[in-house]
């Protein structure tokens, strides 16, 4: 039987029912959908890690205010992630003097819309000192970065990032000296940066901390930022800026346990050992770690490189490659459930389009058509249905991806070899369960066949 008639014959017997053939891709559309989507996912993971886990490199530390790892209710009440004030100018200052620091700087973090004339974009504000720019290594394009006269606080002045600077001005406006508005105040655009290789920073607005402080009224810092003066040196200055910060804070004393009267069951016998650290040490390659990773999947990773200052950023990046894919591979068998109950239903719809063509197969039969001639039409019915239900399925993939992207703020990357891949399954499925349909038209006797009504 040639190709061509087998196809022209195979569309006609599919578009005799297109409900019931639309009814039996459900399954295989949903099934190629979620595998997209997942292992969309699991791409734009490993794209984003490894893009952060390359820009953070093994050299800075990260401390924030209030201590949300450890503790229990009672210290994230009093200093939790987002709400404590226990770090200060005064800390930062005493932090510049270890000798292993190579540059700091005071962070005070927010996020607002930043208005010029008419357009406005909604954006990170990282008040800073001018120290920054060392620490992440940021490469000014126009302009300037900030330097200490600007925290006085006489002028309010800005420096953006690119993407924040396209968002706002045209391609042919100049930035420099323009004044934009930020939580309600004027500042003046000093200077735009390359923020590509700073992942966390990539749109973001640097102004200094002060004017950041003294627009939300307040006078402590949400964190500091270090760079080691050496690769490698990150657990050793993390051991040093929490022994000094808890001396500052006066952690290690018996009576600061007197500041906990709520304490009750494990974290009160902790007490005994001294109170938990009001603040947060992080290496920024482990915070680069949780960037874009499943939950599960980031606490492997870490779990598995308990001293991230001894490793490369290469085998961190293929660490996370591993976590990644064996969490991508079972979201992804979950989906291919879907698959397998597509498949069914293409089974169930061929077996019963056998049993209405009884007389039909009988007659080709009889005419001289070959059992495996039979089989062949039959069988391509099938994967035609298969087909059409993956590619189907590989846009609303498409769209999920997008969707996620566009409302979680998850990334997402869809390679050619995913598609490929969604596109094989669904013609794998039409092979595996359109065969023993194809098989039994192809099995019927010709003469029984015949009498069939």
């Amino acid at each position: 039987m040639r190709l061509s008639i087998g196809l022209w014959v195979s569309l006609v017997a599919l578009g005799r029912n297109l409900l019931r053939s639309a009814l039996a891709m459900v399954g295989l559309i949903i099934g190629v959908a979620a595998v997209l989507t997942m292992v969309a996912l699991g791409g734009g993971a490993r794209e984003s890690v490894t893009d952060d886990v390359s820009s953070a490199g093994t050299n800075l530390v990260f401390v924030r205010a209030g201590n949300y790892t450890r503790g229990g209710d009672a210290v994230n009440i009093r200093s939790g992630y987002g709400k404590a004030t226990t770090l200060t100018l005064e800390d930062a200052s005493a932090l510049a003097e270890l000798a292993s620091v190579a540059y700091l700087t005071p962070e005070v973090d927010d996020r607002a819309s930043i208005t010029f004339g008419a357009r406005s974009h909604f954006a990170p504000l990282i008040g800073c000192g001018p120290e920054l720019a060392s620490v992440y290594e940021l490469e000014s394009i126009a302009g300037r970065f900030l330097e200490a006269h600007d925290l006085s606080g006489e002028d309010n002045v800005a420096v953006l990032s690119r993407s924040v600077r396209d968002e706002l001005f045209e391609t042919t406006e100049e930035p420099l000296g323009r004044m934009i508005t930020i939580i309600g105040e004027s500042a003046k655009v000093i200077g735009v940066v390359d923020t590509s290789d700073a992942a966390a920073h990539r749109d973001s607005v640097f102004v200094p901390h002060s004017f950041l402080q003294r627009a939300l009224g307040i006078e402590y810092l949400h964190g500091i930022a270090i760079a080691a003066d050496h690769a490698g040196d990150t657990s050793a200055i993390a051991e040093e800026v929490r022994a000094l910060l808890r001396e500052r804070h006066g952690l290690d004393n018996p009576d600061a346990a007197e500041n906990f009267p709520e304490a009750t069951g494990d974290f009160a016998m902790t007490l005994a050992d001294g109170v938990p650290d009001d603040f947060t040490v992080r290496s920024q390659a482990s915070k680069a770690l949780t960037q874009g990773l499943y939950t599960t999947a980031a606490v492997f990773a870490l779990a598995s490189m308990p001293r991230l200052d001894e490793v490369t950023s290469e085998e961190m990046v293929n660490t996370l490659e591993s976590a990644n894919q064996t969490m991508t591979l079972l979201l992804a068998g979950i989906a291919g459930v879907s698959l397998v109950v597509g498949g069914i239903g293409i089974m169930n719809i061929m077996l019963l389009a056998v049993t209405e063509r009884t007389m039909e197969v009988g007659l080709r039969m009889s005419v001289g058509a070959r059992r495996r001639d039979v089989l062949s039409q039959f069988l391509l019915e099938a994967i035609l249905l298969s087909l059409a239900g993956g590619l189907i399925g590989i846009g609303l993939g498409f769209a999920s991806a997008g969707a996620v992207t566009q409302f979680l703020g998850w990334p997402t990357y869809i390679s050619a070899q995913a598609v490929a891949l969604a596109f094989g399954l669904a013609f794998a499925v039409g092979v595996i369960f359109g065969y023993y349909p194809a098989m039994r038209a192809a099995r019927l006797d010709p003469i029984e066949a015949l009498r069939y009504e």
